[in-house]
């Protein structure tokens, strides 16, 4: 039987030009660019000095995802733990979760930053921090002793007059009896160098057998995550 072949002849195509190319829709599905905000909470003892060093430690960012909102004056420190955990627990962060956590609180990180000074309870509201997935900077004796770690080394223990004296040593514009505070935007300009400093004499009082000890402080750690939370965020 013979084929049947069409007699029709259509037009040859137009090739595409490279502009046309160009503006073929891509159909794949894309992933969202956005990433998670990145939200520190911080729970702080002082009213004045902290609130102004973590103002200092945001501005020092670079990516508008991460957020530091510092809430001064909460109490001592178990009081201030007590206040972190039920917090974290209604934004569903922590050890117990209440709620479904959204996309963009993944990395939400709340805190308690207190002093050991002579204040009671101090190393039950460290443990109760830590057995709920709350991040601890504490100090010993006080918060200062962490801004004198930006300067030099200090492995002396003092009181907390002691080296809030050496504070108003190293930065004449501190003074603890008059409420002024630190250039802490010139501090946080060398806080890695703090934070290494940190960590040695955390480690000093580790092979001590006194890991709380005087003096120590893990304010470093808490800087060490904004900073690391700011990279990702770039």
């Amino acid at each position: 039987m013979a084929r049947f072949r069409s007699t029709i002849q259509f037009p040859p195509l137009a090739p595409r030009t490279r502009n046309q190319a160009r503006r073929a829709p891509d159909l794949r599905r894309r992933r969202a660019r956005r990433e998670p905000r990145r939200r520190f909470i911080l729970f702080c003892e002082g009213s004045n000095t902290e609130p102004v060093y973590f103002r200092a430690v945001r501005r020092a960012c670079s990516s508008a995802l991460v957020a530091v909102e510092a809430r001064p004056g909460v109490g001592v420190p178990y009081t201030i733990a007590a206040r972190a955990v039920e917090h974290a627990r209604d934004l569903g962060l922590g050890r117990r979760l209440r709620r479904k956590k959204g996309p963009y609180e993944e990395a939400d990180q709340v805190w308690a930053v207190f002093d050991r000074d002579e204040h009671p309870r101090f190393n039950e509201a460290v443990v109760h921090c830590e057995s709920n997935g709350i991040g601890v900077a504490r100090s010993d004796p006080c918060f200062e002793l962490w801004l004198i770690l930006h300067e030099r080394d200090h492995d002396r223990p003092d009181d907390r007059r002691a080296v809030q004296e050496v504070l108003e040593e190293l930065r004449p514009e501190y003074d603890a009896d008059g409420a002024k505070t630190p250039d802490c935007d010139n501090l946080v300009t060398r806080v890695e160098e703090a934070e290494q400093r940190a960590e040695t004499q955390l480690q000093r009082r580790e092979q001590e057998g006194n890991p709380f000890g005087n003096p120590s402080t893990t304010v470093g750690r808490l800087t060490c995550a904004i900073r690391e939370a700011d990279e990702l965020a770039r």
